[in-house]
């Protein structure tokens, strides 16, 4: 067995221990941030405000987290609305991107190319904020829905024209093995195509699912307080502006500014919004890297 062993030169082992040494620290590197939120989200307020952040936590305290969940019935609801609203939107929009980009690459279709520059199009120019909100909220009446947003999350052209290159590596071969046994083109879709666009779907997939899931601003313009239940990132950023509206207004008071938390409530909020999406990017590693990179390559 030692025989049939491959020997690396000098050079050759010089090299992979330089690569794993350079990829050991670039870990570190990234994983350094996440260590330095977290402890953060433990400490007391005053401490952080006076020696600064460190790797541990400093006067470990739970403050900021209470905070966080005080109302346990509206962050519970919050987190139901997102995760509902990722799951479904990630579903529903992947399945129709998968068919658009699948459309486009065909040569048979005739109004790809008209399709095609419309969707590029977009992608240079847009409408603008106010036109676009007085469509949503005056022509669709969605001011005050969940639809709103949702919709407007659906799709993006980006990701239109990465599914429509990585549809391009699917030999076309396999399409007219559909047509002659006698299947129809959404049947040759979800039966043969489909199936074969994993890493494109792992990949766009975890960018729709990511817009989902970190999604603020569109709640902020058609949400507000009509609902009773706003999506996760809205709402602890809504708790991040009354604690310091708090901080602001007890200035003078028998309260000490360094005890109402505000950094620390910052990172817990970081901690409670990123903590359960982080743990979707490793299901998806493998697919996401290849699919990025036939996306990016193909013409």
């Amino acid at each position: 067995m030692n025989k049939n062993k491959i020997k690396l030169d000098p050079s050759t082992k010089l090299l992979k221990i330089i690569s794993y040494a350079v990829v050991t620290l670039w870990s570190v590197i990234c994983i350094f941030p996440f260590v330095l939120v977290i402890s953060a989200s433990f400490s007391t307020e005053s401490i952080i405000s006076r020696e600064g952040f460190g790797l541990l936590p400093k006067g470990f305290t739970l403050s900021a987290y209470e905070w966080v969940f005080r109302y346990p019935k509206m962050i519970l609801g919050s987190y139901g609305v997102t995760i509902a609203m990722t799951v479904l939107g990630t579903a529903l929009g992947l399945f129709i991107i998968a068919m658009t980009g699948y459309a486009l690459q065909r040569k048979d279709f005739p109004l790809r190319n008209v399709i095609s520059f419309f969707i590029y199009f977009t992608t240079l120019f847009s409408a603008g904020m106010v036109p676009t909100y007085l469509w949503v909220s005056g022509t669709l009446g969605l001011k005050g829905s969940y639809l709103a947003v949702f919709l407007q999350l659906l799709m993006s052209p980006w990701l239109i024209v990465l599914m429509k290159n990585f549809a391009k590596s699917v030999p076309y071969e396999i399409t007219e093995s559909g047509k002659i046994d006698g299947a129809g083109d959404f049947r040759i879709f979800l039966s043969l195509i489909f199936p074969m666009l994993k890493p494109a779907l792992a990949t766009v997939g975890l960018f729709l699912a990511l817009g989902y899931w970190n999604e603020w601003y569109q709640s902020s313009l058609y949400l507000g307080s009509s609902v009773t239940y706003k999506p996760l990132q809205y709402y602890l950023y809504g708790i991040i502006n009354q604690a310091n509206a708090l901080k602001s207004s007890v200035a003078g008071a028998n309260v000490t500014i360094t005890d109402l938390p505000t950094n620390t409530l910052k990172m817990a909020t970081a901690v409670v919004a990123t903590g359960p999406i982080i743990f979707l990017y490793p299901f998806v590693q493998k697919y996401f890297i290849s699919g990025i990179t036939v996306g990016a390559v193909k013409g």
